[in-house]
């Protein structure tokens, strides 16, 4: 198989599965008193400070949840919560976000009584810290939070989170921006980027699938989503799974050590792939921002495709790649980055994503581009006899 869908989920480094291993043969609740509580314990606060030192963070600042979704919705749903009784009832987000966060403001807006303000996008998919203050210019004193992504999971377009963060701390808001894309692949640090809470997950740098982190300064209050044994400053309430946090630790330093090599090695069989997909099919749209994105994505628009469609037909010739997130796989819709970009229905629904991570190597791209222009063709040819049909 020619994996071209690391931005859904990675394989695990060998370290961290290492990692994992060790920590899953022993036995104890890091929140039990005895000595093998005590020993998961320490596995527990020694994974809290690599995690905390690779991405810039204090220990105290780091809250293990258990993936990207959770730590999405404490951020946005708790900080909201927190703030409300002070009048603050608004959500300020991009357009552009994964539905983690979508999903979980348009939540607060029909069952909170909350208002959202959506921040538009340039035609590849960034954001103006311009627009946003002229944002907060308005209503700053009612505005609870801002969300915006540091990278983009289906164009991969990278935004300039610390102009973002700038602005919101002049106007005294909280700042959440889900990371779980540029750990790993762009510089990350949570200290030096202004923000005050910072979405990490496992499974997307060479982790375990269902752990992740939400880095919450100390300073910034946020009401739990889950209440029980007060674990995690009272924040996120749990038994801890001590063997996933021990392997991401080991997941996050490693990607956060190597990140410069890896995006040197990716970015350079990405620009490869771009560049044979645009000799194999000239009409091709390459989606997202040309120079400021993720080193490993490539996101096109087909035209006369439909998007699932050439997905399945190349799959059949064992090649995995995506029409977007993954979380919404499965969901015959346009994708709703390209329609905030300006993209028309037919672009939107005619995008593929392919992403390269740390076991990819060239043989995978030479495999995608001997089997596109027939799979491109069979799928043009279905979509023009759906349309007469029709």
């Amino acid at each position: 198989m020619a994996y071209l869908d690391h931005a859904a989920t990675t394989p695990m480094l060998d370290e961290a599965l290492e990692a994992y291993v060790a920590t899953a043969r022993e036995v104890g609740n890091a929140s039990s008193l005895h000595a093998a509580g005590r020993r998961a314990r320490r596995r527990v606060e020694e994974s809290r400070e690599r995690v905390a030192a690779a991405l810039g963070a204090r220990p105290s600042e780091v809250i293990f949840t258990g993936g990207g979704t959770e730590s999405d919705n404490l951020a946005v749903k708790g900080i909201f919560w927190a703030r409300r009784p002070a009048g603050r009832d608004r959500v300020v987000s991009s357009a552009v976000e994964h539905h983690a966060v979508l999903d979980a403001v348009d939540w607060l807006v029909g069952h909170e009584n909350a208002e959202a303000d959506w921040l538009p996008v340039d035609e590849t998919g960034r954001l103006s810290a311009d627009r946003l203050r002229a944002t907060l210019a308005g209503h700053a004193d009612r505005v609870a939070l801002v969300t915006a992504m540091w990278a983009n999971n289906e164009v991969g377009t990278v935004q300039p989170i610390a102009e973002l963060a700038a602005v919101a701390a002049e106007h005294g808001v909280p700042f959440h921006t889900d990371a779980v894309q540029a750990v790993g692949q762009v510089p990350v640090d949570f200290a030096a980027s202004g923000v005050a809470a910072l979405t990490v997950t496992g499974h997307k740098l060479g982790g375990p699938t269902g752990v992740g982190a939400l880095l919450l300064a100390r300073d910034v209050a946020a009401t739990p989503l889950l209440h029980g044994g007060g674990q995690e400053r009272d924040v996120r309430s749990g038994t801890l799974d001590t063997a996933g946090i021990a392997a991401f630790a080991v997941a996050v330093e490693t990607a956060v050590k190597n990140q410069q090599a890896y995006a040197a090695r990716v970015a350079a069989l990405r620009d490869d792939l771009v560049e044979r997909v645009r000799r194999a099919v000239p009409e091709v749209v390459y989606n997202g921002d040309p120079n400021d994105r993720l080193p490993g994505n490539a996101h096109f628009s087909f035209p006369g495709c439909e998007g699932d469609a050439l997905l399945l037909l190349l799959d059949a010739h064992g090649i995995a790649c995506s029409t977007g997130s993954a979380c919404s796989a499965g969901v015959a819709q346009p994708s709703h980055v390209l329609l905030a970009m300006g993209a028309d229905n037919d672009r939107a629904r005619s995008s593929l994503r392919f992403s390269l991570g740390h076991t990819s190597v060239p043989a995978e791209v030479d495999a995608l581009i001997a089997a596109l222009p027939a799979a491109v063709e069979r799928a043009r040819r279905a979509g023009a006899i759906r349309s007469a049909r029709t």
